[in-house]
């Protein structure tokens, strides 16, 4: 199956470029069914690879493939070449498999739009930024699909620019990624320096004569590009408003590929990782904790369907820094892959709540849709068990793993990560309780059933658009089947993902045992004991069911005093961390970077345009001393021969 590699990442780009070229001719919806096709396509070749694999011994597990090589500069050679392991196989499935299905999702989430074909172009392109980046055997190969998914994440993010809000958060996005970028790139330069190679299998091998210090400025240049694509504190701003795109563009990014691309990183340089000083490891579970409590208390006071579902993402991935930084790999891999099922599922489940509701996303808007979105709703709901940790669901058991690893880490970790389990429960459970039970607000005009949402969009002269439904009467509706089908297949995985690493019976260690190989180096190894381990779980599953019982109390019985007491407005504002960045960067940080440009132009630029002006000027006094005259001439040459005969005279004379 080596010889087959390249057609994972050669079928999305052959979709990209199809499109391009005669996605207006193919039109709506030939052109969505052929992306679709493209991204299958891949599936089911990271499929026979998977079967390949595992069919070998646990030590052959690897195929790799060149293509040919790209950058033959002296001793840099990178090669544009394919590594196919347990950890970034694992990886494929999930991200071409959620993919297919959210490019099915797509035809008719996106139907009736008139740039339809485009939105499916940036999609294929997306999907093989994401295969290269996971894919490549080489660190300038996983740098040139990070850079891919950065800017088709631009591209998505602003699909609809013409809304001044979607362009905005389009170049956030971009500009703060290239943050991280930075770090990125300074450790390529810092790995080829040390071990003359960017290969993944030659850095594991030198690894062994690394310093100390230079792995350490590895791993902590890495972890900073991974903050910013992965948006970790305090890189994490561009997720929430990455909202902005079509709601498939908000799965596909923040379920299962572009922001789980900082975990798989720091897993996939575990070995480098061994070898650093005490306090990265400690740096990336403490940013990790912290931003999974940060988001999770912003999270609880949104009102958007679709922002509550962001911060949560940003939530969920500090618990997958919280197990990096905590050596437990397999636990950060385990929950990438629950998360991305779950995580999509209710990602298309609010675009399908979205869509029978004439694009209204707030939530105040809704209420009591069960009945009416019956697929929806119910699948729905299964994601939100899923992330909410209840027993049985797929996220009871990844997020288990982490929490169990955290506690040998340090109990204080513990107790960031148990009280941010218990708001996952809560705000997934208000926002499933505002949405599909409780009163009804659509069946009447907003400034009747919502008068504060319509005084607040009065007050800001918001109209009827993307995000914002009818001020009238609303008519919910079901989705058609290309957004449901998605919808069913994907809830039994988020429900049943994480019997692949159990304890609960023989073999049911399955990921374990598959990413081993690939994570032996780095993986710490619990020590508690079956006692602790079950009072562990069982902490857990009660904070997270105190969770859902407190937003019962409060959002089914109507408690809105309680309400208001919860959704204070510093939470429904972020703690103001945004607008806080946005207000310096708009005054002082506007004022110091056109300092530096006037600097620039007056002062850097002035000095050359001096020079210049200083030669053109002396050049022309110079150019009329040859006026053509030969008496002239004549003329100078005897001066000349006067004042170097006076010279010499002078010489002699002191001489």
């Amino acid at each position: 199956m080596n010889d087959l590699l390249f057609l994972i990442p050669a079928l999305p780009l052959a979709g990209f470029a199809l499109l391009m070229f005669f996605g207006k001719r193919l039109g709506e919806p030939l052109a969505g069914w052929v992306a679709t096709a493209a991204v299958a396509g891949s599936f089911a070749a990271t499929v026979g690879v998977f079967l390949d694999l595992v069919s070998k011994p646990e030590h052959e597990r690897a195929l790799t493939q060149t293509l040919f090589t790209w950058l033959p500069v002296g001793g840099f050679q990178v090669d544009v070449g394919f590594l196919a392991d347990p950890l970034s196989v694992a990886m494929l499935l999930f991200i071409t498999g959620i993919a297919t299905l959210i490019h099915l999702y797509s035809i008719g989430y996106m139907h009736g739009d008139e740039k339809f074909t485009k939105f499916f172009v940036y999609l294929n392109l997306f999907v093989f930024s994401m295969v290269m980046l996971v894919l490549g055997d080489n660190m300038v190969i996983t740098f040139l699909g990070w850079e891919g998914v950065g800017a088709c994440s631009y591209f998505l993010i602003s699909f609809w620019f013409q809304d001044d809000a979607n362009a905005s958060a389009g170049k956030k996005a971009f500009v703060t990624n290239r943050i991280g970028d930075f770090g990125f790139m300074v450790a390529i330069l810092f790995t080829f320096a040390t071990v003359g190679t960017l290969n993944y299998g030659g850095i594991f091998e030198a690894s062994g004569a690394m310093s100390s210090s230079t792995a350490t400025a590895i791993v902590a240049l890495l972890f900073v590009g991974a903050c910013g694509k992965s948006a970790q504190i305090p890189l994490f701003v561009w997720l929430p408003d990455a909202m902005a795109g079509p709601t498939p563009v908000s799965a596909l990014i923040h379920a299962a590929t572009m922001v789980t691309a900082g975990v798989y990183l720091m897993t996939r340089i575990n070995p480098v990782m061994v070898l650093a000083a005490d306090w990265v490891p400690w740096l990336i579970a403490i940013v990790g904790a912290l931003t999974a409590l940060f988001a999770a208390t912003i999270a609880v006071a949104q009102n958007d369907i679709k922002k509550v579902l962001a911060y949560s993402t940003v939530s969920q991935l500090g618990y997958m820094f919280l197990a990096v930084g905590s050596g437990a790999y397999i636990a950060a891999i385990f929950h990438m892959i629950t998360h991305a099922f779950f995580k999509a599922l209710l990602f298309l489940g609010s675009g399908s709540v979205i869509h029978g509701m004439h694009e209204e996303q707030d939530m105040r808007r809704m209420g009591a849709l069960r009945k009416l979105l019956p697929i929806t709703s119910a699948t729905f709901i299964v994601g939100w068990l899923a992330i909410a940790g209840f027993p049985g669901f797929s996220g009871f058991f990844s997020k288990d793993e982490i929490l169990l690893m955290a506690w040998e880490k340090s109990p204080a970790l513990w107790a960031i990560g148990v009280v941010t389990a218990l708001l996952t429960a809560f705000y997934m459970s208000r926002q499933v309780f505002m949405v599909f039970y409780g009163e009804k607000h659509w069946d009447r005009p907003i400034a009747e059933a919502v008068p504060e949402l319509a005084a607040e969009r009065e007050a800001a002269g918001v109209h009827e658009g993307h995000g914002v439904g009818p001020s009238g009467e609303i008519h919910p509706h079901e989705s058609g089947w290309k957004m449901t089908a998605p919808l069913v297949i994907l809830a039994p995985f988020a429900l049943g993902a994480g019997l692949i690493n159990t304890p609960f019976w023989d073999g049911g260690k399955f990921l374990e045992h598959w990413l081993e190989p690939v994570v032996h180096l780095g993986e710490a190894h619990s020590t508690a004991g079956t006692g602790l381990k079950v009072g562990l779980a069982l902490i857990a599953t009660i904070t997270a069911l105190v969770g859902i019982a407190i937003a019962v109390v409060i959002y089914l019985k109507g408690r809105r005093d309680l309400a208001e007491k919860v959704e204070q407005p510093i939470l429904a504002n972020g703690w103001y961390y945004d607008s806080s960045i946005a207000a310096f960067m708009g005054g002082p940080g506007r004022k110091a970077f056109q300092f530096i440009a006037d600097m620039d132009k007056k002062i850097v630029d002035g000095a050359v345009d001096g020079v210049g002006t200083v030669v053109r000027e002396g050049s022309g006094k110079a150019r009329l001393a040859q006026n053509g005259f030969v008496r002239s001439y004549a003329l100078g040459i005897t001066i000349g021969v006067v004042v170097v005969v006076a010279l010499l005279l002078t010489k002699a004379v002191y001489a």
